[in-house]
């Protein structure tokens, strides 16, 4: 199992996803997780089109394929993601890359959606993010900041930890982080550290240690949007 893969485990099982989703592809070959994940996006499922397990003995694998061809209509049609090249077919067998095609924009429009919940229904844009974190920072007198989802300063998670610092002060105990001349094992601690407090703190953060220290953008993004979501929150 690669870290994606399970990245998107922890976020579907965090959901409470039925049934609880143990291996990425063939728990969704028939897409029944896949359509609550759409329910929690706001992607309206019309249940009776989907055909419920127990499957026939004769025939079932045919009516796991309805049901993803019927997910794949409602992420083209009803979600607008972009899903070119994608069939149901690819879902019910598991086709990897196909597969967290559609995944990854599921989890980045719930993440949005947890946004655009605290932004009262404005679209939280990467923008919007990394203003409010530059901003937050500086008005706890922290020195850190970030430029882009891609700062190499976020390897360190410093700026990751000055940010939850900022939301709920003494969340963060000082000591446990280290600020200079950090080696590869340091930076990993300081991102394990980040994220168990960040979750301790109540945000719902799936993105995992190495997505941290190797500034994979994507998942940065998901960490600073929970964190403006639990900041934003805070303050109402």
């Amino acid at each position: 199992e690669s870290k994606e893969e399970r990245t998107f485990r922890n976020w579907m099982n965090s959901l409470g996803v039925n049934p609880y989703i143990n291996h990425l592809y063939s728990d969704l070959a028939d897409a029944l997780v896949i359509f609550q994940l759409y329910e929690m996006i706001r992607v309206p499922v019309n249940w009776s089109q989907v055909n419920k397990p127990p499957y026939p003995a004769l025939g079932g694998n045919m009516k796991k394929i309805e049901n993803c061809n019927y997910a794949v209509e409602l992420g083209k049609n009803e979600a607008k993601f972009s899903l070119v090249g994608i069939a149901g077919q690819d879902l019910n067998e598991g086709n990897a890359t196909l597969t967290l095609a559609l995944v990854w924009q599921l989890m980045r429009r719930y993440t949005l959606k947890v946004l655009s919940d605290l932004g009262e229904g404005e679209k939280v844009t990467d923008d919007i993010i990394i203003k409010w974190v530059n901003q937050t920072l500086k008005s706890a007198n922290k020195s850190t900041s970030i430029s882009s989802f891609k700062d190499k300063s976020i390897s360190t998670s410093l700026p990751v930890l000055d940010l939850i610092d900022a939301i709920a002060p003494n969340a963060v105990r000082q000591e446990m982080i280290k600020r200079e001349h950090l080696t590869d094992e340091d930076k990993l601690n300081n991102a394990k550290y980040a994220i168990s407090v960040a979750r301790k703190i109540g945000a719902r953060i799936y993105a995992l240690p190495d997505d941290l220290v190797e500034v994979k953008p994507k998942m940065v993004m998901t960490v600073f949007a929970c964190l403006m979501g639990k900041g934003l929150n805070r303050l109402k």
